[in-house]
């Protein structure tokens, strides 16, 4: 059986052989210019060129991120590596479909050279996006699923194009870091003029520093205060202090009306919001609960104190007047 099939084989490379060299490719060319004319034939070959780099992506494509889920790679590594795969393959089927229109590499190269021409003067910012994308693409300032900051617009990164960043908005129609829903397109030319600020730039560096400043009055606990605070942050921010080994910590001020203590703590930098609004809840009860604690306000407050030793205006001394037993004591300048 084994020799049947080697000898099969042979013979199937024999012929192919034979008709490479008997110029059967050439022949075939002729007959299907004689056919069908230059041009047609140029799109047939454009067309069948088409079809096999599509079934030659889709077979990759899969293997590629059959290959990466492997190494446990995140969904979103795996969309930017398939969507540069895309466009590469995209990029050589043109390359590919302009050689078989063209019929030769000296024809193609002056195409190009035109097309290029072109494009450089007409297409300068969407060439530079081209640009911006493929540097996005190789150093990875930022991903899918970063939350960053270009132009002053703060957003988390949804898609990356060959033209346009796409963000879901931050804050915009409300205050503070919650997403509004509202998509923002970023053309990719900025990239080059434009600091762009990325709240984590890797996995090991996901959580960003965050506070949250308490006003403490002058008369509460300032001991008992600080380690209320630091529990509280702990408490919620339990699984970010056991990953990384940083715990919470407070650092004071005085202001008019009290201490103001800064609360910082490690926070994912997509949840900031929802972190500290449970840490102020969590506050706010530990200090309900304790007559050892209180807020700080900005409030008015008048205190008398009486003392014998105290300076005090004459008309408010008091002294015996001799009047020979009549009456009792009254003070300085006032008759009864």
């Amino acid at each position: 059986m084994n020799d049947s099939l080697e000898v099969a084989q042979d013979s199937l490379r024999t012929a192919a052989s034979r008709a490479v060299t008997n110029g059967y490719p050439e022949r075939i060319q002729e007959i299907l210019v004689s056919a069908l004319g230059e041009s047609m034939t140029g799109i047939l070959y454009a067309v069948i060129t088409i079809l096999a780099l599509m079934v030659l992506y889709k077979i990759s494509k899969n293997l590629v991120i059959r290959a990466m889920k492997e190494k446990h790679r995140s969904d979103a590594q795996v969309l930017q590596f398939t969507t540069m795969w895309k466009y590469a393959f995209l990029l050589t089927g043109i390359v590919f479909v302009i050689v078989s229109m063209s019929g030769s590499l000296a024809a193609m190269g002056l195409t190009v050279a035109f097309l290029g021409m072109v494009l450089g003067w007409s297409l300068q910012r969407p060439v530079t996006g081209v640009a911006a994308w493929l540097m996005v693409m190789i150093k990875r300032p930022f991903k899918i699923g970063d939350r960053i900051i270009i132009m002053g617009v703060r957003g988390d990164v949804l898609d990356i194009s060959p033209t346009h960043v796409l963000l879901g908005e931050v804050g915009g129609t409300v205050g503070g870091e919650e997403s509004s829903n509202r998509g923002i397109l970023i053309p990719n030319a900025v990239l080059f003029d434009q600091m762009v600020i990325n709240y984590a730039v890797s996995k090991e560096t996901k959580y960003i520093l965050d506070e949250v400043p308490v006003r403490v009055s002058y008369d509460s606990d300032y001991q008992l205060a600080e380690s209320t605070l630091i529990s509280c942050a702990r408490e919620v921010t339990k699984e970010i202090v056991e990953e990384l080994g940083k715990e919470p910590e407070v650092r004071a001020e005085f202001f008019d009306s009290g201490i103001y203590m800064r609360l910082r703590y490690q926070s994912i930098a997509v949840e900031r919001q929802k972190i500290s609004t449970a840490i102020v809840a969590k506050i706010v009860d530990a200090f309900s609960n304790s007559d050892r604690l209180g807020f700080a306000y900005p409030h008015s407050a008048v205190e008398y104190r009486i003392s014998q030793d105290a300076s005090l205006p004459p008309v408010f001394k008091y002294v015996e007047l001799d009047r020979g037993g009549e009456g009792p004591e009254s003070p300085t300048g006032v008759s009864r």
